[in-house]
């Protein structure tokens, strides 16, 4: 063990510590995702409601990522990716993590109650559930289609948002989580191609480790294929629009050329150039989903001045 290594494990724990076990950079899309949902809601909600709700999500959000790390100690002491993490680099105990994720799930789900109705309350404490009960405890450690199945987590932040506002469900909101849903398994393979010595030594049944990488390309193209119309359906529904319908045609253009791209790829040129292609894919992924949420909120804001939408062509 180096010096650095141990200085930094024998340190005290920080408040940046404590933010990390939320996993922050997960939280912005939760956050963001979760406001989309709720502005583009037909019906409008007060903006201190929604301030509230939002940061409740969040927090939420927030709980299921401590819970996430607590249990996932023992295989992030052994991935390169996560060693540097709060738990196992010593700077907060297991139980720290514990009561913290506890704590916040009771809290935002309690207070989003009050603060705004108890159905979206109730979709956000079924969404800790399945993210750390079906996911992170049972899925994730079972099967290669731990990332399909358990993205549905990530995938229901805008229907809680849209269930702030309408107090339900209903087909626009279906189609947010469905295209957050479809988009996980490629943004996340893309990682696992470039990452799977990780996923072995952890032990986790990643499909990179369980079919190889060149199955993972192929299901990558696959998945790309699928999320395809998701992207048009929404962008042809009541919460859709032009922006939308370009913002769909321009980034499903790149994303079925990058699956493409890494589905002919093999591994001795992936290898040699240190998974450029693949690393490249990754990030567009992240845009690709910010982008098109993006392009929902212009369209809700045109057609707050009458020109959005399709009514008005």
């Amino acid at each position: 063990m180096s010096d650095f290594t141990a200085i930094e494990q024998s340190r005290e724990a920080g408040f940046g510590d404590y933010v990390q076990l939320l996993k922050p950079r997960v939280m912005s899309l939760v956050v963001f995702t979760a406001m989309v949902g709720l502005v583009v809601a037909p019906q409008p909600v007060h903006p201190y409601v929604a301030f509230v709700s939002i940061l409740l999500i969040a927090l939420g959000g927030g709980a299921s990522g401590a819970l996430n790390m607590w249990y996932d100690a023992d295989i992030d002491r052994v991935m390169r990716r996560t060693m540097g993490r709060p738990i196992p680099s010593g700077r907060v105990s297991e139980g720290e993590a514990l009561g913290l994720g506890l704590g916040l799930s009771g809290l935002s789900c309690l207070m989003l109650g009050l603060a705004a109705n108890w159905f979206a309350a109730a979709f956000l404490a079924f969404t800790i559930f399945f993210y750390v009960v079906i996911y992170t405890m049972w899925l994730k450690r079972l099967t290669p289609q731990n990332i399909v199945i358990g993205g549905a987590a990530g995938a229901f932040p805008p229907m809680i948002g849209w269930a702030v506002a309408t107090g339900g469900v209903s087909v626009e909101s279906i189609l947010m989580f469905a295209l957050i849903f479809m988009w996980t398994p490629p943004h996340f393979w893309a990682l696992a191609l470039f990452m799977k010595d990780d996923y072995s030594r952890a032990g986790v049944p990643m499909l990179t480790v369980t079919h190889g990488r060149a199955a993972t390309r192929r299901h990558i193209l696959v998945y790309t294929v699928l999320l395809v119309p998701v992207a048009f359906a929404l962008a042809f529904s009541s919460i859709g629009g032009p922006v939308t319908l370009l913002a769909a045609v321009i980034l499903n253009a790149m994303f079925l050329r990058g699956a493409w791209a890494i589905r002919q790829r093999d591994e001795a040129e992936a290898e040699a150039d240190g998974y450029r292609i693949e690393k490249s894919f990754f990030k567009l992924s992240l845009a690709y989903l910010f982008a098109h949420f993006g392009a929902l909120l212009v369209d809700a804001s045109l057609r707050s001045f009458g020109v959005g939408g399709w009514g008005w062509l």
